[in-house]
């Protein structure tokens, strides 16, 4: 259930996962975490991350999924490969994306970020419309954080090294740093599907 004075973002689906709770008091939001997942590995479409992110992952619909099933995780966006873009948590939430993790000397990178998910995997390439619908959202997100400076975006390996590698390798990391900084100066972005 949304509550009041939850920061949801306009014109995406709103789908609140049960795998969030409150931000420590007083504790900023100054860093932005770029993932990526696909369920199962290496497959796309199907609806299964969100089902993973609403707890309703049905483990015999695969072997992988009983692995995972009883996992509660969420992040506050997911990005499709079609560039369809999903909101799980409230902004100003925590979402239990992160992990085991550290920026900066400081650890729980989940108290101070806001994750986003890309429906892909470390060997795959993401789609075009993924990147314009990242560097859309991720404006969005720094107009309402302005403490997310350039430096404070970083992939979910940057945080947790040696135990994640996503975004990965094919992620464009100077690609979507200039699609951001031309959507922070032209406005919202148009190219969303």
């Amino acid at each position: 259930m949304k509550g009041p004075g939850e920061i949801w973002l306009p014109g995406l689906a709103h789908e609140p996962s049960p795998n969030a709770d409150e931000r420590p008091p007083g504790c900023a939001v100054d860093l932005l975490v770029i993932h990526n997942i696909s369920l199962p590995p290496g497959e796309f479409g199907g609806g299964h991350i969100r089902d993973l992110f609403l707890n309703r992952l049905d483990e015999k619909t695969h072997p992988y999924f009983a692995e995972i099933a009883h996992l509660e995780v969420s992040a506050h966006l997911l990005i499709g490969r079609d560039g369809s873009a999903q909101q799980f948590v409230a902004l100003n939430r925590r979402a239990w994306h992160a992990g085991l993790s550290s920026f900066c000397g400081r650890e729980r990178c989940n108290d101070f970020s806001i994750g986003i998910e890309l429906e892909g995997s470390d060997d795959t390439p993401y789609t075009a419309t993924q990147y314009l619908r990242l560097a859309s959202l991720t404006a969005e997100i720094l107009a309402l954080f302005p403490a997310i400076l350039p430096a404070r975006i970083v992939g979910h390996s940057d945080i947790s090294p040696g135990r994640k590698t996503d975004p990965g390798p094919h992620f464009d990391w100077s690609l979507f740093r200039e699609m951001v900084a031309r959507s922070e100066v032209g406005g919202r972005n148009t190219g969303e599907t």
